[in-house]
């Protein structure tokens, strides 16, 4: 590791520890020549997820996306955005977990309104209306009736 400071590759690491969800490392070194000290983080690099669209193009997985549409719909709920982080590391989790790295948005969409189903019924009627694009009103009441 270069030092910040002088560019002298020859550095120790004096301190080690891993981050409270063990995904990053964080070293603090301390430069051989100058002898000042900084910090690095170590992360693995994960493999980009693709989703595979309902038209059949592909395009990486984007946390921020799920993100802004599950915002939306819990707006005025009572669903956090600590929930809501909550929700897309357990599917996202999920996701890199299976064995492949191709997943259809239809997936990922039940995995979240899974999750939000348990939380927040009006959360997870907003989201699945999207989602899954209900053609009719007697599909959504459908989905209302099983809520009830």
């Amino acid at each position: 590791m270069k030092c910040p400071f002088c560019s002298q590759t020859d550095t120790e690491v004096v301190e080690t520890r891993d981050s409270e969800d063990f995904n990053t490392t964080r070293r603090r070194r301390e430069c051989a020549k100058c002898g000042k000290r900084f910090t690095t983080y170590e992360r693995v690099e994960n493999v980009p997820l693709i989703v595979i669209k309902k038209d059949g193009r592909k395009e990486q997985f984007d946390r921020n996306k799920v993100k802004s549409g599950m915002i939306k719909s819990c707006e005025k709920t009572l669903v956090g955005i600590e929930d809501i982080e909550r929700i897309i590391d357990e599917v996202e989790r999920e996701l890199r977990s299976l064995e492949t790295v191709e997943v259809e948005s239809k997936k990922i969409g039940q995995m979240v309104a899974t999750r939000l189903k348990k939380i927040d019924k009006i959360a997870y009627i907003r989201f699945a209306s999207v989602f899954r694009r209900f053609v009719d009103l007697e599909e959504f009441e459908k989905e209302l009736n099983k809520l009830l």
